[in-house]
């Protein structure tokens, strides 16, 4: 279930509601990879920082440039499997939650 960013979390929950969003969506992506059938050279760099962003997600508000470095990664090494679009677009929802993009200058 997708939450907008000004949404509040649950009573009593204290979670950020974007840190849920992008464990889901991480969670996702993960299962994701590990069903599809196509070995590809940079699959262990995505489960890797696939990794990491489980690891931020779950330890509350995770640092915004890491976040995006993981998500820039991830898409490098998974991004011309097609079957992986629908997830990796999931992930990256969900780290914009965390801020837009720095604009260049």
């Amino acid at each position: 279930m997708l939450r907008s960013l000004g949404q509040r979390p649950l009573t009593g929950s204290g979670e950020d509601p974007r840190a849920a969003e992008l464990r889901a969506a991480v969670s996702r992506l993960r299962r994701e990879l590990a069903a599809h059938p196509a070995e590809f050279p940079d699959r262990a760099v995505a489960e890797d920082e696939l990794a990491a962003l489980a690891a931020m997600a779950a330890g509350g508000v995770p640092e915004i440039p890491r976040l995006r470095r993981s998500l820039l990664l991830i898409a490098g090494a998974i991004g011309s499997v097609s079957a992986l679009a629908r997830g990796l677009a999931d992930v990256r929802h969900a780290v914009e939650l965390f801020g837009p993009p720095p604009r260049d200058g």
